[in-house]
């Protein structure tokens, strides 16, 4: 098996596309082109996740955080970064990162806490617009069943819980075809009319070149009309953060114990309790402390994230409880997460989850 179809199978489920534009997702150091001989699993792909690597016979590792973050103008060795680099390419390991694209996607990496708390009813916190695009084309009635069926397995026509969504209207289409034509219907040098069913249908940008394979294979005309737009609205499966419910409402301080042993955590940085239950959680796998106004627009009574400075505890005021779990303690399930995106596709394939724990901070 190739890098590149370990590498198709992770970006269909978390498409690059979605990432942060500050981010440096995708694959860091290595060739896409390789045979793969094992895949490790981590959150770091620090130096002695490379040596595990090594050991184990992975030749790709598979991390949540991107090695190269910013742009790197020298290898010397000097840092970890640098070290890290140097030790991959020597001995001819590969290192892909799934970061904020993985972070967006609706059952990505704040799902799993959402899965360790039992959330129920649960939405994107912050759906993310611009995502979306739409297609309007024209193809002859006769046509338009095979051409819709085609658009939809290629991804386009989701809204939602809802698939093989569209929108069509009949009228009347002219073409004059000249010299060098070869029309399907007509003859040259003449105007032809033909009775046509406009089709429109939305799907995510990152599908565009797919759908318009689809499109060009699958309609009659030498020359296909269409056009595309991009659109605001909110995609409500792609974005920042989830909020869901529990089951039943908590006491603020059984939650606190409840969330502690749910994330296996050791320590949980909290803003004053309220003296109120607990129901409507927001949350947030990594640093999410830009989330807290939609969490409190969302009506929350906790949210629950990593890496909340000091000063911005004061931001709750009053309107909800932060729990700072650590930013590890937040991401850690992404393991499990990478390992089933991994066994759903290649069931026989040896996929490993790192041994080594990457957390830098240490409790006493």
């Amino acid at each position: 098996m190739k890098i590149a179809e370990i590498i198709q199978t992770i970006e269909d489920f978390a498409p690059i596309s979605y990432q942060e534009s500050y981010d440096n997702a995708g694959l860091l150091v290595g060739d896409r082109m390789a045979e793969c001989t094992g895949v490790l699993i981590c959150l770091d792909a620090i130096e002695s996740v490379i040596d595990e690597a090594i050991e184990k016979k992975c030749n790709l590792v598979l991390a949540h955080h991107p090695i190269i973050f910013s742009g790197l103008k020298k290898l010397t060795g000097k840092d970890y970064i640098e070290r890290t680099v140097i030790k991959a390419i020597k001995n001819d390991v590969a290192i892909y990162a799934a970061h904020t694209n993985l972070d967006n996607v609706r059952f990505g990496v704040s799902n799993m806490i959402a899965d360790q708390l039992g959330l129920k009813n649960r939405k994107i916190l912050d759906p993310k617009k611009g995502i979306l695009k739409k297609l309007f084309t024209y193809i002859p009635e006769a046509n338009r069943e095979t051409l819709l069926n085609a658009l939809f397995a290629a991804g386009a026509g989701n809204i939602g819980n809802y698939s093989e969504c569209s929108f069509t209207v009949t009228g009347s289409g002219t073409f004059k075809g000249n010299e060098n034509s070869n029309p399907v219907v007509g003859e040259k040098n003449i105007r032809s009319t033909e009775n046509e069913s406009k089709i429109e249908v939305i799907f995510p940008g990152y599908l565009e070149a797919k759908v318009l394979k689809a499109l060009r294979e699958n309609h009659p005309y030498e020359e296909v009309a269409y056009e595309i737009i991009s659109l605001d609205n909110t995609l409500q499966d792609v974005g920042s953060g989830l909020i869901g419910e529990l089951e039943q409402p908590m006491a603020e301080s059984d939650f606190l114990s409840f969330l502690k042993e749910k994330m296996q955590t050791q320590c949980i940085r909290h803003t004053a309790l309220l003296s109120r239950k607990v129901q409507r959680v927001a949350l947030c796998g990594g640093a999410g402390s830009f989330l807290l106004p939609k969490a409190v627009i969302g009506n929350a009574d906790v949210f629950i994230t990593g890496d909340f400075k000091y000063h911005q505890f004061f931001d709750a005021d009053g309107q909800l409880v932060i729990c700072d779990i650590g930013h590890y303690e937040s991401e850690q399930f992404t393991l499990q997460l990478f390992n089933k995106i991994m066994s759903d596709k290649f069931a026989t394939f040896a996929v490993q989850i790192s041994a080594i724990n990457t957390n830098p901070i240490n409790y006493k």
